[in-house]
């Protein structure tokens, strides 16, 4: 056997297909249609084991079709943000200690695991301003849909009122996890400022209101005049962007009951997209009702403190019929990475991050709003994201962009929203110098000519 690491030889698959009656592995496949098996056809491919340095000349090949970060000056955001990522981050994250397939299936021999997920729960309550966290989940759309089910369980209720201004992709998995439980989402259309208007959820019989703080189009949402509007039994779902929240008030202040939200821009990286971070608080009344892992502090009998998987109960390998959630595992190695990053930053440096993100936008945006024809869609105090309407095609500006200047300029909002077909969503981060947003608006005022 030439490789004795590859698991299939010619003289085993030789074997394999007399023992079957077939001539070759093709007849084996005979009984999917053709036009199915061609669909999952690779063009391309090696004909033969490659040694080490080829398949990576290869693999670098196939991976330079797409253009990442460091190739184009990107305005990209929609829920993924080019954000920074401090060096020690890597430079802890993968250590062996934590780099790891799972948390051991015996939790509490693996303490500096436990300690890690205990310090990021802390991290978020100390963010959302409320009292408990878990320990992560899959990504922000799974904990915004985790949200929702943990709403309709806990008062009863089967309706669910979602603002058009939460990401349009959390709105599809909402949407798809009430569905599969007989319950409803019904959509909230946003007022001509870009908010959730009070009236159309004010005193309605639902289970919760989920609303962006900031919401899709960076726009902040006015969350304590929300609450006061919804009926008192009603939960307020608040999906919050956690950059955000080193400037703007906490949405436990501003009395949510739930916050969750998507932790990559804490220092998880983009990474082609994933993996995602999901993060979760809730009031401490939700307590028993939060979906995930739990980690909390408790003492041995010698008085000495450790960190335990608390509140199991809740979880589906103890009572499954009757589970908060079927999720039954987390994201621990992101929210390790996320933990590094709050805790590298502090507190002050939390707050000048947003500052930074919070101006560099305006600054941005007042240069582009000064171009004939460009206007604002939503004449509302935002983020680091914003909408802008242009007098051309927005196709052909971000493909001029892209081509003449190397700058990614936006996400076009058509295909997600009605009567936005010429408006384009621009995001704006602390890695954008001036020079960069100077381009952006020079590109711009060119290509609208």
């Amino acid at each position: 056997m030439t490789h004795p690491y590859i698991p299939l030889t010619a003289a085993e698959e030789s074997k394999m297909l007399q023992a079957c009656g077939l001539a070759s592995v093709e007849q084996l496949f005979e009984c999917i249609p053709e036009p199915i098996r061609k669909a999952f056809q690779v063009d391309g491919l090696p004909p033969g084991p490659l040694s080490e340095p080829a398949i990576v000349s290869e693999l670098t090949r196939l991976a330079g079709a797409n253009w990442a970060c460091d190739r184009l000056v990107t305005f990209l955001g929609g829920g993924a943000y080019d954000h920074h990522v401090p060096s020690i981050i890597p430079s802890l994250l993968f250590r062996s200690e934590f780099a790891t397939a799972y948390t051991p299936y015996q939790p509490e021999v693996s303490q500096g695991t436990l300690q890690a997920i205990f310090e990021f729960q802390t991290l978020v309550c100390n963010l959302t301003g409320l009292e408990i966290a878990n320990a992560s989940m899959y990504d922000g759309a799974t904990a915004a849909a985790e949200a929702a089910l943990m709403a309709c369980g806990a008062n009863g209720r089967d309706q669910v009122l979602l603002s058009s201004g939460v990401h349009p992709s959390y709105r599809d998995v909402v949407g798809t996890y009430l569905r599969a439980t007989d319950r409803e989402a019904t959509l909230v259309e946003l007022d001509t400022t870009g908010q959730t208007p009070h009236a159309a959820v004010a005193g309605a019989d639902v289970a919760a209101l989920v609303v962006g703080y900031p919401n899709y189009f960076g726009v902040i949402e006015s969350l304590a005049a929300l609450r006061r509007a919804l009926d008192p039994k009603a939960l307020l779902v608040v999906v919050a962007n956690p950059i955000a929240l080193g400037l703007f008030a906490a949405p436990g202040a501003c009395g949510a009951d739930v916050v969750v939200g998507e932790g990559m821009p804490l220092g998880a990286g983009l990474n082609y997209g994933g993996p995602g971070l999901g993060f979760m608080a809730v009031k401490e009344s939700l307590m028993r009702r939060i979906p995930g892992r739990l980690v909390g502090m408790a003492r041995d009998h010698h008085g000495r403190s450790g960190y335990v998987l608390t509140l199991q109960a809740r979880e589906q390998h103890i009572r499954r019929a009757r589970a908060a959630s079927n999720i039954c595992t987390n994201q621990a190695l992101a929210a390790l990475a996320s933990t590094i990053y709050m805790c590298t930053l502090g507190r002050q440096g939390m707050i000048e991050l947003a500052k930074l993100n919070y101006h560099k936008a305006h600054y941005a945006f007042r240069a582009l709003e000064g171009i004939e024809g460009v206007r604002a869609v939503f004449p509302s105090p935002f983020f680091n994201e914003f909408a802008i309407r242009l007098p051309r095609e927005p196709r052909a500006v971000l493909e001029r962009l892209e081509r003449e200047d190397g700058i990614a300029g936006g996400i076009e909002l058509g295909g997600d929203y009605k009567g936005l077909e010429d408006a384009l969503l621009i995001a704006v981060t602390e890695k954008r110098t001036r020079q960069e947003i100077d381009r952006l608006v020079a590109g711009v005022r060119r290509s609208v000519k």
